[in-house]
């Protein structure tokens, strides 16, 4: 449910998990292109809110990343939690759940999504009877991507940190941290106020051209560019480039980049779940 890039599936194939049939509930078309150009048996199934539960037979597990723009704490303007109408979706991927339930009482589930104020993780907790596991994509990546997972596949334990840090994806350039921020579905614009928007609000990443000013202080880069001109300040870094970003999410390369422009593309990977984070998750399954 809320399949998007079906990263689950990219896990579970992993794991060497064989897959029986795949049901995607998904609505964003670059991201059902994305998941069929790599996954071309994947059924799609359409949006949740039309999808009956008990018509979909046994299934064994569903995953869910249910959208979090109501829910996420950086949105603290007018911030609606479960009541705002993209993230009340996750009372119809509940629904669902409870269907399929029917048939197979025993189905796994994993439900991902941001940290969030205590009413709405109460609401979590209580719908799907489970308290939430606690897992920063920093464990397992090098991206600082702090989620919640409510999941009922037994002692699921917090991942070690593997030591892949952010210089190591990094083609070119110096970076001036370990963990890169996380994923925006918009970046930081190549601008002289996108860097500095990324120096004062930790928002996006960049990548810096030169190492000894990725090394400066942030008040210091802030005081070198003060009186610098917009092309002056372009030349002292660089976004992402898509290959990169897909590496933040553990992506394989070109999993994404070979199917979809670049805005679609830095789009659906920041929506999309962390695989060696639902990896992990899986792999504590009984699923043969």
């Amino acid at each position: 449910m809320c399949d998007g890039l079906s990263v689950s599936q990219l896990a579970l194939k992993d794991l060497n998990i064989p897959i029986d049939t795949y049901f995607a509930s998904e609505i964003d078309k670059n991201c059902i292109k994305a998941t069929q150009y790599n996954f071309p048996n994947t059924i799609q199934i359409g949006n949740v809110k039309n999808v009956d539960g008990y018509a979909l037979g046994k299934i064994d597990l569903i995953s869910c990343g249910s959208s979090c723009q109501n829910l996420s704490i950086m949105n603290s303007s007018g911030r609606l939690g479960l009541d705002g109408e993209k993230s009340s979706i996750f009372y119809e991927c509940v629904r669902v759940l409870n269907e399929v339930k029917v048939n197979n009482p025993d189905c796994l589930f994993i439900f991902e999504n941001v940290q969030m104020p205590d009413r709405d993780k109460k609401i979590f907790t209580e719908l799907l009877g489970v308290e939430p596991i606690n897992i920063n994509s920093s464990s397992l990546g090098p991206a600082n991507r702090n989620r919640l997972y409510f999941t009922n596949i037994k002692s699921v334990m917090i991942p070690d940190n593997d030591g892949v840090a952010l210089f190591d994806i990094i083609e070119n350039g110096f970076v001036n941290r370990n963990r890169a921020n996380a994923v925006l579905t918009k970046n930081i614009p190549f601008t002289k106020n996108g860097l500095i928007r990324y120096l004062t609000k930790s928002l996006g990443q960049v990548v810096f051209h030169d190492k000894e000013f990725a090394e400066l202080p942030k008040k210091e880069k802030l005081k070198i560019i003060e009186n610098m001109n917009n092309d002056e300040v372009k030349s002292l870094f660089r976004l992402f480039t898509l290959n990169e970003l897909e590496q933040l999410q553990n992506l394989p390369k070109g999993y994404v980049s070979d199917v979809l422009k670049p805005t679609a593309c830095i789009k659906s990977i920041g929506n999309a779940f962390d695989k060696n984070v639902i990896k992990h998750i899986l792999s504590f399954a009984e699923l043969k």
